[in-house]
């Protein structure tokens, strides 16, 4: 886990210093990828490609969100790993059955014509 540090900042008469440059990267960050999801929306027409590049862009946002609002980013490098790890085998699990799912449709409809 991260190192947290209990403070008694009225005691010391230290203030936190305000973390506003933190949160206007991170909004800025957010709405950059939102940008260019846009811009794919509507500039390229209907293909995989477009899907491939959303599905790419959505990951991209989803680990930035969960690395600065849930602080998964101040973690030990272990904790890290053993969620990603078994994320990429899940997502890698959905492309093996959306895959094989369409392979045994295609058989099956093709055996009955």
């Amino acid at each position: 886990m991260a190192t947290h540090h209990e403070h008694d900042y009225s005691a010391t008469g230290e203030v936190p210093k305000p973390q506003t440059k933190a949160i206007w990267r991170t909004f800025i960050i957010l709405v950059g990828l939102t940008a260019i999801e846009f811009l794919f929306a509507f500039t390229m027409e209907s293909s995989t490609l477009r899907n491939a590049i959303f599905i790419i862009l959505t990951v991209f946002k989803a680990f930035y969100i969960v690395a600065e609002f849930m602080h998964l980013k101040h973690e030990t490098k272990a904790l890290i790993w053993s969620i990603l790890i078994p994320l990429v085998l899940v997502v890698w699990l959905m492309v093996a059955l959306i895959a094989e799912g369409s392979y045994y449709y295609d058989s099956i409809t093709n055996y009955f014509k």
